[in-house]
């Protein structure tokens, strides 16, 4: 069977599965609500594998591997704050729409070029925008509020700074990109996410190494970038509590080091197989819905699933991977590397914090952890990827005709 072909059977396995665990978590407490999200989340897996390809050809094992994690997030976000999964589902719907938003934009507009200036001028704006009206958060300024519905814009401008570095790397115009990258970094270090700055940095540097090349500008960014860190640890107190907390989490095991104790003992406790569904003590970690979602994973479902969950992860970047070396252009072959590059330094550094790795950066992990601008900029992002590929198929067809007319 063909990778491609994986896409249906794996379908049916996600949705068997989740119709499944809802349905026990129902029996559980006999909330209306759980039976209605043990019909909606599978429904629209199958919805997403079955009318997408109707449209235009589509990566099915990447749409199965992507509604396997968003409904993951959903199963666990229900069993430990049913509010938080309610929340979750309907942004998981507005995701998929904006997602398929996402492939006919790649699929119409191509090029992008007429599009890129304002696409600057908006991210930039949407940046300033928590440091004139945001809400510090564990030390950041990263949010702000519209009628009681939080915002966080760098989730957004994470696919402008996609399209748009793409654009100007792939026309071979240096200065463009080099401004509105340092010109968003320098937003993000005001707001103190140092995070998502690391997202975009290193996104940014990755994708300049694919356009061009060149190692030793390469590590000259690799340099600067350590420069940075090292900058950012002695400006920002949090950061500093951060890296010591990460080297030795029971020096204040109360206070700072509380989570990451607690994080850990659970991953611990769930051992190869874990404790079971609905069992546990997930709501001892302090942010088991956003930062730590990981462990509660692990603590309910065993090591042995959170290595595959893992594994689902790098299947996405090997298909991104492959999506992008199969362009035809620059632009889209960078714009998908870029969109895959973002999700794998996303993950490693979510889940690396998580397992003590490296420190903890407060970044969601893309597609399971609670938030709404998370879930539907990462669905965006697979939008541009299956965007492009799809343009891949339909060149594929083209040639295919090609060569059977000449043939003939």
């Amino acid at each position: 069977m063909q990778t491609k072909d994986l896409g249906r059977p794996l379908s049916r396995a996600v949705t068997f599965f989740y119709f499944s665990a809802f349905m026990l978590l129902f029996l559980r407490d006999f909330r209306w609500q759980g039976l209605a999200l043990a019909f909606a989340v599978p429904m629209l897996n199958v919805a997403t594998i079955h009318i997408l390809p109707k449209l235009f050809p589509s990566d099915k094992l990447l749409l199965s591997l992507t509604n396997f994690l968003c409904a993951l997030g959903i199963l666990v976000l229900y069993d430990t704050n049913p509010t938080y999964a309610y929340s979750q589902a309907l942004y998981y719907f507005v995701g998929l729409i904006a997602m398929v938003i996402c492939i006919y934009v790649v699929r119409l507009i191509r090029s992008f070029r007429m599009l890129v200036w304002p696409m600057m001028a908006v991210s930039l704006g949407l940046l300033v925008l928590p440091l004139l009206i945001g809400q510090e958060t564990y030390g950041a300024t990263n949010w702000f509020y519209i009628g009681g519905i939080s915002v966080q814009p760098s989730e957004i401008v994470k696919l402008c700074l996609v399209i748009v570095i793409s654009r100007f790397m792939a026309d071979r115009r240096f200065l463009p990109w080099l401004v509105f990258a340092v010109g968003c970094l320098g937003l993000l270090m005001l707001q103190k996410d140092l995070g998502t700055a690391l997202l975009y940095y290193g996104t940014t540097l990755l994708l300049y190494y694919a356009s061009s090349g060149s190692l030793w500008i390469t590590g000259l960014g690799l340099a600067g970038g350590a420069g940075a860190a090292m900058l950012g640890y002695h400006m920002f107190a949090h950061v500093k509590r951060r890296v010591a907390i990460w080297q030795n989490p029971w020096s204040d095991y109360d206070n700072a080091g509380y989570q990451i104790i607690h994080s850990l003992m659970a991953i611990a406790s769930g051992g190869l197989f874990g404790v079971g569904l609905g069992l546990g003590s997930p709501r001892t970690i302090p942010v088991y819905h956003t930062d730590f979602i990981f462990a509660v994973i692990c603590e309910q479902f065993g090591l042995i699933f959170g290595m595959c969950v893992l594994l689902m992860y790098v299947a996405i970047i090997w298909r991104g991977a492959t999506t992008a070396m199969a362009a035809r252009t620059s632009f889209h072959g960078l714009m998908a590397m870029g969109c895959t590059v973002m999700l794998g330094l996303q993950t490693f550094v979510i889940i690396g914090g998580v397992l003590k790795l490296i420190p903890l950066t407060g970044v969601t992990m893309p597609f399971v952890s609670y938030g709404g601008t998370s879930l539907v900029s990462s669905l965006c992002l697979i939008g541009l990827l299956q965007g492009v590929a799809s343009l891949n198929e339909d060149d594929l067809l083209e040639d295919t005709r090609l060569a059977n007319y000449i043939s003939e």
